[in-house]
């Protein structure tokens, strides 16, 4: 019994499960199978039809039809769009290139006057030669579908300034000209000129144009002219010349030295004898490092020189604070003395045995930038004091390396302190001691020439006046130049080695808007000597 009830469950299961399979089947709405959509892809002068499900995207058909695009190419419509039977996609391939285009600058040509020519007649040679300068200019060209369609200017750099061309234009003489002392010799453009006797009696010494102006020295006797010029070796920064300018022609020779920035100047007395200091090219900026060393040499005027690299007068040395740049040196009138100059105080070295004792320690001028302050120095007459510009630290300055305050200083060599001449002279002061001058009570005497920085708290960036005063810092003339001009650039300027024979009076040889004016030193009165507006430097023996 218990068997036949068993059966009779199980097969009214299977009965339940087929009834509810059928009601289940019959409930259901029929399924379709879904139509796909075909469109066509333009692309590289191609066809390629795809077939698609409704609703896909134009990216989903380039991705059927295996087509890479890059991230310049154009495609219509967008990869975005959704897609209908029968559309058509179509591919615009864009390409683009850069060319570097090379365009010439034109040069000017600029006018310089000299009183050398006829007024206003042009010296057809030029003086400087023009050149073109050299532009790159850089675009950016696309091309679709092989098709150049837009050139675009994308830089635009200058890789060669052109350099203009000098000619000279004759212009009235701008003085009425008188008889001077000894030689002066003046750097025009490069080259060597000399004064001698009067201001109209000039001849040039050394032609080319090459002279840098770092040294720029004549002897003595005014026989001779220490320079130097530019060196044709990419290496070397220049080279050490002297030129016989007593011979006709002038006899030039080369001191086979390189690489004098700060110093070279003759022996005291001599005509055949050099001392100068040396420094390292660089590629960064300055452009060197100072050696700080000193050397002597000797040459004669048949071309021989003498060796002297193994023996030093002072050997290479870090030079102090700031050493990198490099110190100067100045001879006492006698000769018998060296003193020397450098960012961080002055001193003497002893030339026999090179030892360097200082004298005034100075607070080092922090300039911020590439190069370093050395302060003017100069002896006086009598070789008993040293003149110079002292730093001094302002009252509450957070650093007193930057202080903008500097004073026209002395400081005797026998014995006794500092004394304090002209306070604010500015940081270019720059004095230079008179020859030895007969005082009216027939005492021998002497004065003192610098320049006074018109705004001295900028004085880094001033201009400047010419001003006298005696040796004591009494009775101070500010002579040139008059109230309401332009002032001076700094310069270390220069007196005359006798008094003018016509005014009777020392004068002071300087710089005024590149030329050189003659400046009565007691009575002011100035004199333009030349008007090319081109000069460098100076040298009156």
């Amino acid at each position: 019994m218990i068997d036949e009830m068993r059966l009779y469950h199980q097969a009214l299961s299977i009965y339940l499960v087929a009834l509810s399979v059928i009601l289940i089947t019959g409930c259901s709405a029929p399924v379709a199978t879904q139509a796909e959509i075909s469109v066509d892809i333009k692309a590289d002068g191609q066809s390629f039809p795809v077939d698609l499900l409704p609703g896909s995207s134009v990216e989903q058909a380039l991705k059927a039809a295996n087509i890479t695009l890059t991230s310049l190419d154009k495609v219509d419509p967008p990869l975005y769009s959704l897609v209908s039977d029968g559309n058509q996609i179509e591919i615009t391939r864009v390409t683009e290139e850069f060319t570097v285009e090379q365009e010439p600058i034109p040069f000017e040509q600029l006018r310089q006057p000299t009183e050398f020519l006829p007024e206003g007649q042009l010296q057809l040679d030029p003086i400087q030669k023009g050149e073109p300068g050299v532009r790159e200019i850089t675009y950016q060209i696309l091309h679709e579908n092989g098709q150049e369609v837009s050139k675009k200017q994308v830089k635009n750099i200058v890789v060669k300034e052109p350099v203009p061309q000098v000619v000279l234009v004759g212009v009235l003489p701008l003085v009425s000209h008188f008889a001077i002392p000894g030689k002066l010799a003046y750097l025009f453009n490069g080259e060597a000129w000399l004064l001698e006797g009067r201001t109209d009696n000039r001849r040039v010494l050394i032609p080319g144009g090459d002279l840098d102006g770092r040294v720029f020295s004549l002897s003595s006797d005014g026989n001779w002219l220490l320079f130097t010029r530019r060196s044709e070796d990419p290496n070397q920064i220049n080279e050490l010349w002297v030129a016989d300018i007593s011979a006709d022609p002038v006899k030039e020779l080369n001191l086979q030295v390189n690489n004098i920035v700060h110093f070279a100047d003759w022996l005291p007395g001599s005509n055949s004898k050099i001392v100068f200091s040396t420094v390292e090219p660089r590629s960064t900026a300055p452009g060197w490092q100072a050696n700080n060393d000193l050397y002597a040499l000797s040459f004669s005027a048949s071309g021989w020189v003498s060796t002297w690299e193994e023996k030093p007068v002072l050997e290479p040395n870090s030079g102090g604070v700031y050493g990198w740049w490099g110190m100067n040196f100045v001879w006492s009138p006698e000769g018998d003395q060296l003193a020397y100059t450098r960012p961080d105080g002055i001193g003497l070295v002893d030339f026999d045995t090179g030892v360097m004792t200082s004298t005034l320690e100075i607070l080092p001028l922090q300039t911020g930038e590439d190069w370093a302050w050395v302060p003017g120095l100069s002896w006086g007459a009598d070789g008993n004091y040293l003149y110079t510009v002292d730093h001094i630290p302002q009252e509450g300055s957070t650093s007193a390396e930057e202080s903008p305050v500097f004073d026209l200083v002395a400081v005797p060599l026998q014995e006794g302190q500092m004394i304090g001449m002209v306070p604010q002279t500015g940081m270019f002061g720059y004095p230079v001691a008179s020859p030895v001058m007969q005082g009216i009570d027939g005492e021998n005497n002497y004065q003192i020439a610098y320049l006074q920085a018109i705004f001295p708290t900028q004085s880094k960036t001033s201009p400047y006046k010419l001003v006298v005063m005696d040796r004591d810092g009494s009775n101070p003339r500010a002579l040139f130049p008059s109230d309401g001009e332009p002032g001076l650039d700094p310069q270390q300027v220069v007196w005359s080695p006798n008094p003018l024979e016509e005014q009777g009076n020392y004068a002071v040889a300087v710089l005024n808007q590149g030329n050189l004016w003659l400046v009565d030193a007691e009575t002011g009165e100035s004199h333009q000597i030349t008007g090319d507006g081109l000069i460098g430097k100076i040298s009156w023996r």
